[in-house]
């Protein structure tokens, strides 16, 4: 049997009828029609449109975006592991709040200089800041019941997941993502290590092997906290089992007493007041188990939307829009939901949530606080928000009596989870009135443009049928004008080839002429040229003969000059001879005399021989005297 807190279904009814559903091919094309508004604007995402980014046999990884129509997009994960297997170690970018669905294991994160291990079981919810490493580890029980884990990613302050990095990255990516030398040095290991771990990657989510007693990953993650940069004493402790992770306890929904309860179900919502590890979140937690042919009372939210997600059986959802938006931005809807679909509702719309008569109705959500605790507004019941409001203003604002008003208001005891019989099957009526109504009115839609589009045709086609003619016309009238304008050509052309002959004619008796004009002047000019080069000729011959007459008294000139300067040099060396000569015999008489002067003076002795030098200056001065007259 399968149980939810204040629910209890039978498998075998359950799944019969939801197989009977799934089957039916009128459900299939409903749906998707009914879908097909709230899957626009991201306000509804089925199960099978989930994105799947991992599966390997040990588990798999899908995740969804919606939005609620004001802020997002709301990033949200499901991930799903087999018994005894592993989802590797990865390091958040984003803070991460998640629900346990079904079946129990172990988380583990670092929270400073610690390693923490909680233990998680079905309905329990917790949440990851961001920067924190974690991993998890799913328990090997009889039951052997997949654990199933439904989460959240957004950042702290304004509740928006970016997508551009991502929900988490791989410790794997995150280690081996710097080069070969940096982890040598950062480790302090040999490279072959580093190659080792290079050698091949394993996938996000592995079977968990036993070694020794102890799991592998369990060393995986103190590898990720010495990482990380923990406290490097507490690493070594941890390794060598000196020091023991501390224990957590997660919030179990499941246990927890719900807000509200009665025969037609129960609700429970978690925040920040009391949970304290949600304080620094402004993302909340909910839950429903609506029983069959009951109804979550009509409601909005002022601080929340509400992302949710089916847990078990189906039910029909009603939006509300009630601004003044316009329609193709904000639409009443109501549309079918089933176990893992995903369903957004922005604050401010009423909504109402409605199980069928043979079905239960369990979703459970998160939603996006604000600074003040959300109160949900309810419309009907002791906690109506119209109750509170003046009676009198009220009926005005319905245009109705205040006794009208009272008969509105005092029936419904009840509040937040009512009885409503058949509720969710008069819904799916008038769903599938209105998804009538609209294939008629698009089928209608169609019909007249097509219509239109035949009418169009229709007139395109006339007017091209006059488009042609009229081209045809121009074409006609064109040819006629081409024809006129040929005809004006060639006679146009004859008159031009005869004035053209004429020309040609005028032209060449002109050049004629004019050849023959060039003529004489050339003869005339060849005349006038051939007498003045004769001219010149015998200009050029008188020149020649005066230039020989010239240049022959010159050479007798220079003949006779040089025959004078001849003689005279012949005369001058003839006396300068002479004069040597006669120089050299007076200098030989001269060295004759004194050479006998010198004898005697020998003999004489010393006072003779300065008579002899006082008067030897007389033989120079005769000899000039001598030579100044043979001169003359």
């Amino acid at each position: 049997m399968l149980r939810l807190k204040g629910t209890l279904v039978s498998p075998f009814s359950f799944f019969a009828v939801f197989s009977i559903i799934l089957a039916s091919p009128t459900f299939l094309s409903v749906e998707s029609y009914s879908h097909r508004h709230a899957s626009t604007v991201g306000q509804l995402v089925l199960k099978h449109d989930r994105k799947l980014l991992t599966q390997t046999e040990h588990g798999e990884i899908s995740a969804a975006i919606v939005t609620d129509g004001t802020k997002g997009p709301y990033h949200l994960q499901f991930i799903t592991l087999e018994p005894n297997s592993v989802f590797l170690p990865v390091l958040l970018h984003a803070n991460m709040v998640f629900f346990v669905h079904t079946g129990s294991g172990t988380l583990s994160w670092t929270d400073d200089d610690d390693m923490r291990d909680v233990n998680l079981r079905k309905g329990d919810v917790y949440r990851l800041p961001e920067g924190s490493a974690f991993y998890v580890q799913s328990s090997l029980e009889a039951e052997r019941e997949k654990l199933r884990i439904y989460a959240i990613f957004t950042n702290a302050e304004d509740d928006i997941y970016e997508p551009y990095i991502g929900a988490y990255s791989s410790i794997t990516d995150v280690v081996l993502g710097f080069d070969t030398r940096v982890l040598q040095a950062a480790f302090k290991v040999p490279e072959d290590l580093i190659e080792i771990m290079r050698a091949s990657k394993p996938p996000a989510i592995i079977h968990a092997v036993q070694k020794e007693g102890k799991m592998l990953v369990e060393w995986q993650a103190r590898l990720l906290k010495a990482i990380l940069g923990g406290n490097r004493d507490g690493f070594f402790h941890s390794i060598n089992g000196k020091k023991t992770k501390k224990k957590m306890r997660a919030y179990n929904v499941l246990e927890a007493d719900p807000d509200f309860e009665n025969c037609n179900g129960w609700s429970l919502t978690v925040d920040r007041k009391d949970l304290h590890i949600l304080k620094h979140s402004n993302i909340g937690l909910f839950m429903v188990n609506l029983t069959k042919g009951s109804m979550m009372a009509p409601h909005w939210n002022p601080r929340a939307s509400e992302i949710a997600i089916v847990l078990q059986g189906q039910g029909m959802v009603r939006v509300v829009c009630s601004s003044n938006a316009k329609e193709c931005e904000c639409r009443d809807m109501r549309y079918r939901v089933r176990e893992g679909d995903i369903f957004a509702v922005p604050r401010f719309h009423p909504m109402a949530q409605m199980s069928f008569n043979n079905d239960s109705f369990v979703f459970m959500g998160f939603s996006t606080l604000t600074t003040k605790r959300n109160h949900p507004q309810f419309l009907v019941g002791k906690k109506s928000a119209l109750r509170i409001m003046d009676k009198q203003i009220l009926a005005l604002s319905f245009n109705v009596s205040n006794a009208t008003i009272d008969q509105l208001l005092k029936p419904q005891r009840e509040s937040v989870i009512l009885d409503c019989t058949s509720c969710a099957e008069e819904e799916e009526r008038l769903m599938m009135e209105e998804i009538e109504r609209e294939r008629k009115e698009e089928e209608e839609a169609r019909r007249k443009e097509e219509e239109e589009e035949a009418r169009k045709r229709r007139e395109e086609e006339e007017a091209k049928r006059k488009e042609e003619e009229e081209a045809q016309k121009r074409r006609e009238e064109e040819e006629e004008a081409r024809r006129r304008e040929e005809d004006e050509e060639a006679k146009r052309r004859e008159e031009e080839e005869a004035r053209r002959r004429e020309e040609e004619e005028e032209a060449k008796r002109r050049e004629e002429k004019e050849a023959r004009r060039r003529e004489e002047e050339e003869e005339a000019r060849r005349r006038e040229e051939e007498e003045e080069a004769r001219r010149e000729e015998e200009e050029e011959a008188r020149r020649r003969e005066e230039e020989d007459a010239r240049r022959r008294e010159e050479e007798e000139g220079a003949t006779r000059r040089e025959t004078k300067k001849r003689r005279e040099e012949e005369a001058r060396r003839e006396q300068e001879e002479a004069w040597k000569q006669e120089e050299e015999r007076q200098r030989r008489a001269e060295e004759a005399a004194a050479k006998g002067w010198r004898e005697r003076e020998k003999q004489r002795g010393q006072p003779e021989e300065k008579e002899t030098e006082e008067g030897g200056d007389e033989g120079p001065n005769r000899r000039r005297a001598a030579k100044k007259v043979w001169l003359i």
